[in-house]
């Protein structure tokens, strides 16, 4: 009899094993970019962050030489002199939109990545970033990048890259006045007016960052104004699909609401298996 027991709780805990491995199984189209100074420990704990083992994902390594060459304006103190954040990027179903996870990242949020890879020309994509230890989050952008340059075989604008990065630099630097939020919607509004419209004279651009900072209750400096102005000017002149860009920025809000509501649901979901299974336990053992 407890031996018949002993084998229905192991059945169970392989069925537990079964569903929560399933959840983090790579799949065609996945790649990692790791930090090319992460200690091989280090490299090991991250690819199991992402679920992933190295015989069954494409993965590439990303140097500070390769950030460097997307963040032209940044200075050795503000990206550092070693690569250690990595990306897992998993390509979606057309029209899925760009949805973005984070850990060990603590001034640039998901938001943030999201907008500034939208004008990168990545698209339907679910990106997991993360660092060993806790980052700034500033140089990951490239790492993505990279992957998903690799995940399509498709290289992406270099312009478009750079300014990607710089438009990601800009909305962390006003968010240490404004909050990651108001930032972060302040350059998601005033690129998607400024793209969908067509505009592409400084003072009609100038406008529209005064019309929206206004409709979203913001008071900016000059300064804040001046480099958010040549931030939209850059942007306004790239070679772009447009619609996809206009598309991506659309589901994104609607995206980042429904992961927080699925990990809600999933929590709710797997509980009440937990709760049921040891139910049913003491009922057997007493």
């Amino acid at each position: 009899m407890k031996v018949k027991k002993l084998l229905t709780c192991l059945l169970i805990a392989s069925l537990f094993i079964g569903v929560f491995s399933g959840m983090t199984l790579a799949g065609k189209g996945d790649v990692v970019s790791l930090g090319a100074d992460l200690t091989k420990e280090q490299r090991n704990k991250i690819l199991q962050e992402f679920g992933v083992k190295e015989d069954e994902v494409s993965i590439i390594e990303v140097s500070i030489e390769d950030v460097k060459r997307y963040l032209e304006s940044a200075t050795s103190k503000e990206i550092g002199t070693q690569a250690f954040s990595s990306a897992h990027v998993k390509l979606k179903s057309e029209g899925e939109g760009i949805i973005v996870n984070t850990n060990n990242i603590s001034l640039v949020t998901k938001e943030m990545y999201a907008n500034a890879m939208a004008t990168a020309g990545v698209k339907d994509a679910e990106i997991k970033v993360t660092a060993p230890f806790t980052v700034t989050g500033t140089t990951a952008l490239t790492g993505v990048m990279m992957a998903f340059e690799e995940a399509t075989g498709k290289k992406l604008d270099e312009n478009a890259k750079k300014v990607a990065n710089e438009e990601l630099k800009l909305t962390q630097n006003i968010s240490e006045d404004l909050g990651s939020d108001q930032a972060t919607e302040l350059i998601r509004k005033v690129k998607a007016e400024i793209l969908g419209q067509d505009i592409k004279n400084p003072e009609d651009i100038r406008r529209v960052i005064a019309n929206i900072a206004n409709e979203l209750g913001i008071t900016l400096s000059d300064e804040q104004i001046d480099q958010i102005l040549r931030l939209m000017e850059r942007i306004s002149k790239l070679d772009l699909n447009v619609d996809s860009i206009l598309s991506q920025l659309d589901k994104l809000e609607k995206n980042i609401d429904i992961v927080r509501d699925t990990i809600e649901e999933n929590k709710g979901f797997f509980q009440k298996i937990i709760d049921k299974v040891l139910d049913w336990l003491r009922s057997i053992f007493g």
